[in-house]
């Protein structure tokens, strides 16, 4: 009877169309929404990379090249240049093929038409070159043996520090993004948890009072009824991590098999929750679904989903509801797993899921098996 409940839980679940839209369909739409919205934004404005620059000589200046030579031999050289004529490099700053054109004659002077990171650094890299060029010219006259030495030295970056990466795991701060809406998908389950008690309470479903008129214990029902639906929140849970980061092409770091491990738990939370809470009160189907939908959207907007700044302001004020919150677990959980080579961080946030999933089941387990109706 027990495999009888889970299989028939399975197909009539699957049958739902809006369980098929809200856990599957929609997350792809709003993951690809944020793909649009933020894909690239972290690469442009966040991220190093050498600045395209059209370069027009209106004169020959040789210790200006040899600058530029000795720039563009590091790793990472702060300048990609191209020499060019007046027309076609103001057409390329046009197209945003170059961020400035650095006009080299008597003294160099620059020209862009944005006020952006790339755009200041190469304003202070001319003010910067006319600096350092005095001291240029003064040694080509003086010794010019040591030419070379003197612009390697002035063209290379001095700092006081060494850059020392704190984590190996994707810095891309709208990553995060993706981890809420991973969370958010584990909550959406709390829909599912729900419709299992009104599926077993006589005096919310025609189902329910078959169920209770049955002669199959309760407890089986209720198990087999958790156990499919459980499966089928983890088989979403499964699809939303495979196309935002296949698909998508998010990274999510080197232990993706973990993450598929943290979304099933956090899909199981969600599917828990909904169900201790369709289990605590008689009212009608749809004030349940209200309630449970309204909480599960507090939890996503308190875990950053709409606001990403909101964790460090709860942190700030309320540290203690970042630690209980369920979805804010759940992306905590991942980013624990990208940005963590110490998995006790990760393994505490798993533990925290784990104890919040068992205490809402054994809860609405309890609560459920109590109900007595004086006639079906």
């Amino acid at each position: 009877m027990f495999f009888h409940n889970f299989k028939y839980e399975i197909l009539s679940t699957s049958r739902v169309k809006t369980f098929l839209f809200w856990l599957m369909v929609f997350p792809m739409i709003l993951g690809t929404l944020f793909k649009m919205a933020f894909g690239d934004v972290y690469e442009k404005d966040v991220l190093f990379s050498s600045i395209p620059t059209a370069v027009v000589e209106t004169s020959e200046n040789a210790v200006f090249r040899q600058v530029i030579d000795s720039i563009e031999e590091a790793d990472e050289p702060l300048l990609k240049v191209t020499y060019t004529d007046e027309e076609t490099a103001k057409q390329m700053l046009k197209d945003g093929k170059a961020k400035g054109i650095i006009y080299v004659g008597e003294k160099l002077s620059l020209s862009v038409t944005e006020q952006k990171i790339s755009q200041v650094v190469l304003k202070s890299f001319v003010e910067q070159y006319g600096i350092n060029e005095k001291i240029i010219r003064d040694t080509a006259e003086k010794d010019p043996t040591k030419l070379q030495a003197v612009i390697e030295k002035l063209s290379e970056d001095v700092s006081a520090c060494n850059e020392i990466p704190v984590t190996s795991g994707n810095t891309d701060v709208y990553t995060q993004y993706f981890y809420n809406l991973i969370a958010m998908v584990g909550m959406f389950g709390s829909v599912t948890g729900l419709h299992i008690t009104v599926q077993n309470q006589a005096n919310l479903s025609a189902l329910g009072a078959r169920k209770n008129c049955s002669p199959t214990p309760k407890s089986t029902g209720l198990f087999a009824s958790l156990l499919g639906s459980y499966m089928m929140q983890s088989v979403c849970m499964l699809l939303c991590v495979t196309f935002i980061h296949f698909v998508l092409k998010i990274d999510f770091g080197k232990n993706l098999p973990l993450v598929y491990l943290s979304a099933i738990i956090g899909g199981i939370l969600g599917v828990s929750i909904g169900f201790l809470f369709g289990s605590l009160n008689r009212f009608s189907i749809e004030v349940k679904t209200g309630i449970t939908m309204a909480v599960s959207m507090l939890s996503c907007f308190l875990s950053g989903l709409m606001m990403g700044q909101i964790q460090g302001v709860i942190t700030e004020h309320i540290p203690i509801l970042n630690k209980i919150n369920p979805a804010t677990v759940i992306t905590d959980s991942l980013f624990c797993l990208d940005m963590y080579s110490d998995r006790s961080h990760f393994i505490s946030k798993i533990l925290t899921m784990l104890a919040i999933s068992v205490f809402c089941t054994a809860a609405g387990i309890l609560v459920t098996r109590r109900k007595k109706y004086a006639s079906l």
